[in-house]
């Protein structure tokens, strides 16, 4: 499992019947998880501290409520090439990036904290490549507010960051002048991801990494439809002629779906390992728990490097 612990700005607290007790900053959120499937006793005093306490519905959705928790606020990440495969001096070679955090729609925040693992590894694989003398061109799919596009640039790549929802990458543009990363080589694009890969690969263009993050089901902007069981392959086979010459890496991400880290491996192994000879590992990503010790199960990804 790949451990996001390096936080000093968030943490789980405890988990117990379904929910997960997390510190966001200074205020705490009750937020559901479907791993927390064991009911422990409550007895850290947070537990009776909220500032936010997400509510599922028995008929799907949920609500928040809220107890003196702002619109929003922020917390800060110190990326560090160390944790990726790299030879990055943590000390010497780092970047803090700042995020905007806004509880909305379906118990999110607009951040997933497990990602800062990949963030890691990512970012120390660029700076290396980078600091070589090497340009960099990474593609975002599914990009969210910008965690991973953040980690790329602040590395010193040139980004392409994708995603369907207009407002997501207008919240992604506001994380990254707060990471100082403003006027950095990004392109934002609202689109959607499968018809722009397609344009790319008309369009001759190619990158050396390529990042995503798809939902398990979801529609672009224009209606298009999206199921992971059905189109995760085909688009990969579609990326496979997005690489370049020289890759670097390429990183799939599965949070909601339950996608095991070995099919992640089959399916990056079968298409970029193919052409490209190099790695493929994959694993869960976790969080830790404070007060239980336990790492909590967020997911998986795949990783592919030469």
């Amino acid at each position: 499992m790949w451990i996001a612990d390096r936080w000093k700005d968030y943490s789980v607290l405890d988990t117990s019947e379904g929910e997960k007790l997390e510190r966001w900053g200074k205020y705490i959120l009750l937020r559901p998880d479907p791993q927390v499937i064991w009911a422990t006793p409550k007895t850290i005093p947070e537990w009776k501290k909220l500032n936010g306490h997400y509510f599922r519905s028995n008929k799907g959705g949920g609500e928040w409520e809220f107890h003196n928790l702002p619109e929003e606020w922020k917390i800060s990440y110190l990326l560090s090439g160390s944790n990726g495969d790299s030879n990055s001096d943590s000390e010497s070679d780092t970047y803090k990036l700042t995020f905007n955090l806004k509880p909305f729609s379906f118990k999110h925040t607009g951040l997933f904290p497990e990602q800062a693992a990949n963030w890691d590894w990512s970012y120390g694989l660029i700076r290396n490549a980078v600091k070589s003398g090497r340009e960099v061109k990474v593609l975002n799919l599914f990009a969210y507010t910008g965690g991973a596009t953040l980690a790329a640039a602040a590395a010193g790549a040139k980004v392409t960051h994708v995603d369907a929802s207009k407002g997501m990458v207008t919240w992604a543009k506001e994380n990254a002048v707060l990471s100082g990363l403003g006027d950095a080589p990004i392109r934002w694009l609202v689109d959607d991801c499968v018809k722009f890969v397609e344009r790319e690969i008309r369009r001759g263009n190619t990158y050396d990494a390529i990042i995503m993050d798809p939902p398990s089901y979801g529609r672009g902007p224009k209606g298009e439809l999206w199921k992971i069981e059905e189109s995760i392959y085909p688009l990969i086979q579609l990326t496979q002629q997005l690489m370049s010459d020289k890759p670097l890496f390429y990183l799939i991400n599965s949070y909601t779906t339950g996608l095991a880290p070995a099919v992640l491996t089959y399916m990056i192994g079968s298409t970029i390992a193919k052409d490209h000879g190099g790695k493929v590992e994959s694993q869960e990503l976790g969080l830790p728990v404070e007060h239980s010790g336990l790492n909590l199960p967020c997911g998986a990804s795949g990783r592919w490097t030469v």
